[in-house]
């Protein structure tokens, strides 16, 4: 420490000899920043709007024509089932469970909501182990196996497959919103959009796919008024009879014990099931007329017609909307592939009453973005605004903020030499993070200079209305970095190694160790995904904001005191500057 405190006295009075050293040093580090954001934009890393670690479980949604059978829907999941129980067979030591679901609730979370049934629908899930006892296997690897296992493999049915999500719902990827007033216009446009941008052949895009389709069969039952009214039926015992015939009809129940069991009747699996069957049952009613119960055919006042029907009607604003989604493949980055899309779509000639919208995660992505700007130029605001209460003054507080919106030149050049991706989420709160630590490095060093100058003020008997020298001001500016050399250095150095084993991944357990002196110490895992980027963010910045504190914010408290001088003399003001007898003098 004596070797590196005489190298910073040498340095710094290097800094501050003369007018163009402290020009030099202030602008220069301006210019860096320029640059620093001139090489972000030329060379922009991957902008990530999540960190993703390694899959904890992966999902294969599976969705064949609508209509589909449930035991049609079955023996493909069986098959499936044993495709991808081979394909894990390299995977073994780290796949925990193989589940397959069918029916309802297995839509894609991420995707739009799919009430109601969903006999065309199933899930297949391989869960992992955790990352600890995983070894040198990797679940994405075996992700990529079971892609390669499904897709392309099942003719005629629709395969997702992702990772579980990880932070907060974002939908899809790739998300473009189509609304209007036409549904059948909107599915006929949505289907030209997925042929015209299929047929760029842009790499990383799964399957582009719309979320409303006139493909789910439907059997409208059509009741003949006329008849009704002359055998006295009304519409509700017609329904009424369709419906407990369908799905049943709850007529007592069955208790055992302190438990009940609904006793419901329902036509049998032939009848339910074929339309002449259906139409040929008998509605049992009373007459109001003449009071006597009676037995019409549904045949005799209704008939019934097979036909298709909207898979979904959605609405965004009050219009109609059809949504493309698609995920995008493990190893491409979703927003240069969504800035293609943009780009293609700019030449596509949408037709009237009809707009688009690219939504899902990438606007999630621009209001996070737009939200963690704001959140620091608040931070900012109100550091600011502290400060001024404390200090009592506006130079010390801008040279603070100033050497906060300088730290991000480490951060910048940090990610575009290690190339790392920018995530957004966490890189935006290691940023904002960051603001406070180095604030408080600069007060440390501002206060104590400001401590040695009214120190000086005071040893002289200076009035209220006279400044220190040049001399004597540049002498406390060096003491006052030289003494506060070693508390900067500290908080640096224990803020960067306490963040070392966060941005590594390193872990350890303390019981076990404890206990039989076994730390099963291992590097990495689904923690560091999540925290490393954030991590990394607060040492690159904190590294060069070290170096900021210790030299340039000594050469912009010199200049705000220079300028001021400057103004004054500018304004004609008398001197009033007191110079110290001794040339030698130094400030304590």
């Amino acid at each position: 420490m004596p070797v590196l405190e005489k190298g910073y006295d040498k340095f710094i009075r290097f800094a501050l000899k003369g007018k163009l050293n402290p020009l030099g040093i202030f602008f220069g580090t301006l210019a860096l920043l320029v640059v620093s954001l001139g090489l972000f934009g030329t060379f922009m890393p991957k902008v990530v709007f999540f960190p993703t670690a390694d899959p904890v479980y992966v999902n294969a949604f599976v969705e064949m024509d609508v209509g589909t059978d449930i035991a049609e829907t079955k023996a493909l999941m069986e098959s499936m089932e044993k495709d991808v129980e081979v394909a894990m067979e390299p995977y073994g030591p780290i796949v925990e469970s193989i589940l397959t679901q069918i029916g309802e609730g297995t839509a894609d979370p991420n995707g739009p909501p799919d009430p109601g049934s969903s006999p065309n629908k199933a899930r297949l899930t391989v869960s992992f182990v955790p990352a600890s006892d995983r070894g040198e296997l990797s679940s994405r690897d075996a992700m990529e196996a079971i892609r390669k296992t499904v897709l392309g493999k099942y003719s005629g049915v629709s395969i997702a497959v992702e990772q579980n999500a990880d932070g907060p719902p974002t939908g899809k990827p790739v998300n473009i919103e189509l609304t209007g007033e036409d549904l059948e216009e909107l599915m006929t446009e949505s289907q030209k959009i997925i042929n015209y941008l299929n047929g760029f052949n842009i790499q990383g895009i799964e399957e582009l796919k719309a979320d409303v389709k006139l493909a789910k069969p439907e059997r409208t039952v059509r009741i003949d008024r006329e008849a009704a009214r002359l055998y006295g039926v009304n519409t509700r015992d017609i329904a009424v009879a369709i419906r407990t015939a369908q799905y049943g009809l709850e007529v007592s129940k069955y208790k055992k014990g302190e438990d009940e069991y609904p006793i419901n009747i329902r036509s049998n699996e032939n009848t339910r099931n074929s339309k002449d069957a259906l139409m040929a049952q008998k509605i049992t009613f009373r007459d109001r007329g003449d009071g006597r119960v009676k037995q019409v055919p549904i045949e005799s006042v209704a008939d019934i017609e097979d036909g298709e029907t909207y898979t979904a009607i959605k609405r965004k604003d009050l219009n109609r909307m059809v949504t493309v989604s698609s995920n995008v493949l493990d190893g491409y980055n979703a927003n240069e592939i969504v800035a293609n899309l943009e780009k293609q779509m700019t030449r596509y000639e949408m037709p009237k009453g009809i707009s688009y919208e690219f939504t899902g995660e990438q606007k999630e992505q621009a209001e996070n973005m737009e939200f963690l700007f704001t959140a620091f130029i608040l931070a900012l605001f109100m550091i600011f605004i502290i400060l001024v209460t404390q200090f009592n003054s506006f130079t010390s507080p801008i040279i603070i903020l100033l050497s906060i919106l300088l730290s991000t030149i480490g951060v910048f050049l940090g990610i575009l030499l290690t190339g790392a991706d920018f995530v957004v989420i966490m890189t935006g709160v290691g940023i904002i993070s960051l603001a406070g630590i180095v604030v408080n490095n600069a007060i440390v060093l501002i206060d104590y200079i400001n401590l040695l100058v009214k120190n000086k003020r005071e040893e002289l008997g200076l009035a209220a209305n006279q400044r220190l020298s040049g001399k004597a001001m540049r002498e406390a500016i060096i003491r006052g970095g030289a003494t506060r050399l070693r508390p900067v250095l500290l908080t640096a150095i224990t803020t960067v190694l306490g963040l070392i084993p966060l941005a590594i991944g390193f872990n350890f357990n303390f019981f076990t160790l404890v206990s039989h002196l076994d730390p099963q110490m291992f590097i990495g895992g689904d923690n560091v995904a999540m925290w490393g980027p954030m991590a990394w963010t607060v040492i690159y910045g904190l590294v060069f904001a070290t170096v900021l504190t210790l030299v340039v914010v000594p050469v912009m408290y010199w200049l705000a005191y220079a300028g001021t001088q400057s103004v004054r003399r500018l304004l004609g003001f008398k001197k009033e500057i007191v110079e110290s007898q001794n040339p030698n003098e130094v400030v304590g």
